[in-house]
């Protein structure tokens, strides 16, 4: 019988050695090609699949070892055609190539597996880096070829291994009536130019305030710097926004005001001085974010200037995924001082999921020292299996965990800039990371004979048989819902984080428990099979059973419970508590108004999460080259963001198209409710293909500033909300003249902010170029106006591009930051 290693046989003749192996993965060739997401067929029952080559060549003089080749495919792999190799699932997206019997590695040969996946494939970025040669008994290794690497000019990572993606036809959706198209540099032009110049501004404040008036008056001189003295707060509470400013001799009066909305503010600046009003200390913190970026814009002296101002919304998030990848304190730290100067007020860190548990939680040290780390070992005994491509070694920045400390510095830093910070651990799906730790942990105290210490935190019933596999293809991800140990494991986990909070000055006062995309679990399970007997549940009511107790847990400690609307909306109102935060992320195009309505009609804090804006994972345009998943839409980018219209959902059908690029009507079949509202606006960043802080940044912004825009203030393009009232695509209700009026303000305070981004150090993405080649002359323009474009033809030094410019032949094109440190991915254009 084969092995997962190989043969016998083989074993037996190769006497592989560490030193020989490492050489081997030294120098050995790897090259994955993808085909075509158009092959002639798929697999029977298989409705869509993609074709793809890994092409392995063994370097001559190489030692025939036998070896396996361990890699990650997110899309499940169908079946594979090689002569010499067999494909194995381990779990979720690791998969294993074995030599076939009798088999083994020629030296100097080039060997070709082809790969059928499930679905389609349109990112050279949704390619998992960091394959692995491993032989038995020895340590496996990196293959040297499938590592990252970094572009000189942009910064951005990159994946040498991966093959160009060039042909659009053969690289389409095999749907007939997918109409996405590649955002080309000639269609980047086409539709830059029609979203039209941006305005100049004379107001350069994101967002946009509620009103802004200039008074007659002389203009104050603030380049001595200002002097603040505070009425009604304290000094510290808006230190963080103070410190934003210069420190000098021009009076700054900050004072507390009665009639003003929570989070608003009045800012006048004139008659030699500035005085702030406003409500509460988030109000004054965000008056002097106003005052900074006025000053950015018009230098020291500005002339007299009002602002009136309040959000349309009390919840301003963002979320961001640390569990997938994990993402430093540095990187958290500096994502706190950004949302504060952008007006977000509400940071949701994701710290527990099926590839990572990140936060230290000190009575079960298993959690961080097992769940925190991926690496080569597939016992699982020292760490999780390298899921999603992850570099094996134990100090790689996508390993790793905040400490006690360091989640208590995010927590002050939050909260010195009026930031909520809520905490989310997922369960009882995407637990893996939970379970296989404490797995370990039962193991190590099994071991000492201590049997109820062992059984205490343990997550899963050795007897559970039920087969099932999570939407990550994972088929041991999931808690058991029925047995004591599962409860007793949460309430110590939520007692332990609860401590943190309190020790930092910082109640806890919502509590994210996902709740999402539970599979088909605990049928097979002995004690829900006694549970459904005394209650008369059925399986698929365990999942709602579950949230509901959680839910009930939290309420007695004074903390609302927070979780994913698919999994909430399982649940009994009647049996959740007063207070619940949903987040909404079905598509526009697939239920999310129905949801959204619903949820908020429960009496329910609704937050809209919904991906067609506010995943920013997704990538920014339809582009082989951009990074992110698609699952939701292939392109969501600044514009679209800019344009959500939240407080009328159906009236997203004038702007945004479906999955498959489709101009589709959207009804209101559950109109909201008189008196229910939507709570406010998030952006979720998941981490599956981000691998550094500086992708962080680049997936964030600048569309994190949309967001902000669209989370403070109301579009003027958006209809007032009627019960029922269904929009078409491009209705006419939906004034399009004002929305590229607003766009054209946006973009010209957006020159403004991208030099602040660039002081910050936020690695912000630079879209590519619009151009075309006409009549023998390149014309090119930006998505922002003002953005630097460099041109250069065959090689040569790069030129700065002013203006039309006669060209010959192809044109490299890029964009660069203001401060001329960065540049955008390269482009071609050809006559």
């Amino acid at each position: 019988m084969m092995t997962l290693w190989a043969s016998a046989a083989i074993l037996a003749a190769v006497p592989a050695a560490q030193a020989d192996l490492d050489r081997l993965a030294a120098t050995l060739g790897y090259r994955y090609t993808i085909l075509t997401n158009r092959p002639a067929s798929c697999p029977t029952g298989v409705p869509r699949c993609f074709e793809a080559d890994i092409a392995i060549a063994v370097p001559d003089g190489a030692l025939s070892l036998p070896v396996e080749i361990r890699y990650s495919l997110v899309n499940p792999v169908l079946k594979v055609d090689s002569d010499t190799f067999d494909n194995r699932t381990i779990n979720g997206d690791l998969n294993v190539l074995t030599l076939k019997p009798d088999q083994r590695l020629t030296p100097g040969r080039t060997y070709h597996v082809k790969v059928t996946g499930l679905g389609a494939f349109f990112s050279r970025n949704h390619m998992m880096p960091n394959a692995m040669l491993a032989a038995p008994g020895l340590v496996p290794r990196v293959i040297a070829a499938t590592r990252t690497g970094t572009d000189a000019a942009t910064g951005l990572e990159t994946l040498p291994f991966v093959a160009p993606m060039t042909d659009e036809a053969a690289l389409a959706r095999s749907a007939p009536d997918d109409q996405t198209l590649w955002r080309t540099p000639e269609r980047a032009f086409a539709l830059y130019a029609e979203r039209g110049a941006a305005t100049p501004v004379d107001v350069a404040i994101l967002p946009r305030p509620t009103t802004v008036t200039r008074p007659a008056g002389a203009p104050v001189d603030l380049s001595k710097g200002l002097r603040a003295s505070v009425e009604g707060f304290t000094r510290t509470a808006i230190a963080p926004a103070l410190a934003a400013l210069p420190i000098g001799t021009v009076p700054l009066i900050i004072r507390r005001q009665a009639g003003i909305a929570p989070e608003g503010y009045r800012l006048t600046i004139g008659r030699g001085g500035v005085t702030i009003a406003a409500a509460d200390a988030a109000g004054a913190s965000y008056a002097l974010r106003s005052l900074a970026q006025q000053m950015a814009a018009e230098g020291p002296t500005l002339r007299p200037l009002i602002v009136e101002d309040a959000p349309r919304y009390g919840f301003r998030g963002l979320h961001i995924d640390l569990a997938r990848n994990f993402h430093s304190k540095a990187e958290i730290l500096k994502l706190i001082e950004q949302m504060a100067a952008y007006k977000l007020n509400t940071l949701h860190l994701h710290l527990g999921d099926d590839e990572g548990w990140r936060l230290q939680i000190a009575s079960l040290p298993e959690l961080t020292e097992v769940g925190a780390y991926r690496c080569a070992d597939l016992s699982e005994k020292t760490c999780l299996s390298p899921q999603l491509g992850a570099d094996p070694a134990r100090e790689a920045a996508t390993n790793g965990y905040l400490t006690a400390a360091d989640y208590s510095d995010i927590l002050r830093a939050a909260k010195a800039r009026q930031i909520d910070v809520i905490p989310s651990f997922d369960m009882p799906g995407h637990s893996r990371a939970a379970i296989r730790s404490m797995e370990v942990r039962y193991d190590r105290l099994m071991a000492k004979g201590d049997r109820a210490g062992a059984e205490r935190f343990r997550l899963v019933e050795p007897g559970d048989t039920t087969r099932y596999s999570s939407v990550q293809h994972y088929d041991d991800n999931t808690l058991n819902v029925c047995i004591p140990s599962t409860y007793r494991f949460i309430d110590t986990v939520i007692d332990a984080i609860a401590a943190l909070h309190k020790a930092a000055g910082v109640p806890l006062t919502t509590y994210h428990i996902g709740a999402d995309e539970t599979a088909g679990a605990w049928v097979q399970s002995p004690a829900c099979k006694v549970m459904m007997g005394q209650t008369g549940l059925q399986p698929k009511q365990l999942g709602a059973y579950f949230i509901e107790r959680i839910a009930a847990d939290l309420a007695k400690r004074g903390i609302a419970v927070a979780g994913w609307s698919d999994g909430l909306g399982h649940t009994d109102p009647a049996k959740m508590p007063a207070k619940v935060q949903t987040n909404i992320w079905s598509n526009l195009h697939a239920g999310g108004v129905a949801e959204a309505h619903d949820q908020a009609n429960r009496g329910w804090k609704t937050v809209l999460s919904i991906p067609d804006l506010g995943y920013f994972d997704m990538p920014y345009a339809a582009d082989p080259n951009e990074t992110g998943y698609d699952w939701a839409s292939r392109g969501v980018d600044s514009f679209q963001v800019f344009g959500f219209m939240p407080g009328n959902l159906a009236a997203n059908a004038a702007l945004i198209p479906n999955i498959l690029a489709q101009p589709k009507a959207v009804a209101d079949t559950v109109p909201l409710q008189p008196g229910r509202s939507i709570a406010g606006i998030q952006a979720q960043l998941w981490s599956e293909t981000v691998r550094r802080d500086s992708q962080v940044d680049y997936m964030l912004f600048p569309r994190l500033l949309a967001l902000a825009e669209r989370a403070w203030r109301k579009p003027d393009w958006e209809p007032a909300y009627v019960a029922g009232t269904a929009y078409q695509p491009n209705d006419a209700r939906v004034d399009r003249a004002k929305l590229l009026a607003g766009w054209q303000d946006f973009a010209g305070r957006m020159g403004v902010q991208m030099r602040l981004l660039d002081r910050a150090g936020v690695t912000y993405r630079l879209a590519p170029p619009g151009a075309r080649i006409t009549g023998g002359r390149l014309e090119a323009n930006a998505e922002f106006a003002g953005t630097p474009i460099e041109y250069r033809i065959g090689g040569t030094a790069w030129t700065r591009y002013t203006g039309p410019v006669a060209v010959t032949g192809a044109v490299e094109l890029r964009t660069r930051t203001p401060d001329g440190r960065r540049a955008s991915r390269t482009v071609t254009v050809a006559p």
